[in-house]
């Protein structure tokens, strides 16, 4: 399988929620089932049957998320010395030449993507188009609504 890049922060927020699910979630669903157990018939035990679904959701989660990290290509933002171009992990403010608002996105991996934080994956539209330009150049993108053209304002290593 091929490696998937990661910021540190995005395996950092990975290697949480995988600590959380095996020493947090985990312990309370296997002592949900332990009481759904102790009810009786296990066949008509509402509690015993929610119980072993989120089980399963855990499991699936936990082994998602390792699998996630072990082919993760972790790569640590603020070593980068990419010369002034937008890369992977850069942090980018640009201006819609069309409306002339001003946004900054960071490119991170898909998993860690969130466009209210201002996170986009590396593989969306708008990342594609951005990848190798420098400050001052004009990337243009296929968008839904449209072909727009972005002014890169300033690129940041953070």
């Amino acid at each position: 399988m091929n490696k998937v890049p990661l910021t540190a922060r995005g395996a950092e927020k990975l290697r949480e929620e995988l600590n959380h699910l095996k020493t947090v979630m985990r312990p309370k669903i296997i002592a949900a089932i332990a009481e759904a157990r102790a009810h009786g018939d296990l066949k008509e035990n509402a509690e015993y049957h929610a119980a072993r679904e989120q089980q399963g959701f855990t499991e699936g989660r936990i082994n998602e998320i390792e699998a996630k990290l072990a082919h993760a290509q972790i790569i640590d933002v603020t070593t980068l010395n990419a010369g002034g171009k937008v890369v992977f992990g850069a942090t980018v403010e640009l201006e819609d030449m069309g409306s002339g608002d001003s946004v900054t996105y960071q490119i991170v991996g898909e998993d860690e993507a969130n466009i209210k934080e201002g996170l986009i994956s590396i593989t969306s539209p708008i990342a594609r188009a951005l990848i190798g330009k420098r400050e001052g150049d004009v990337a243009t993108v296929q968008a839904p609504g449209g072909v727009k053209e972005f002014e890169v304002c300033s690129v940041k290593y953070l």
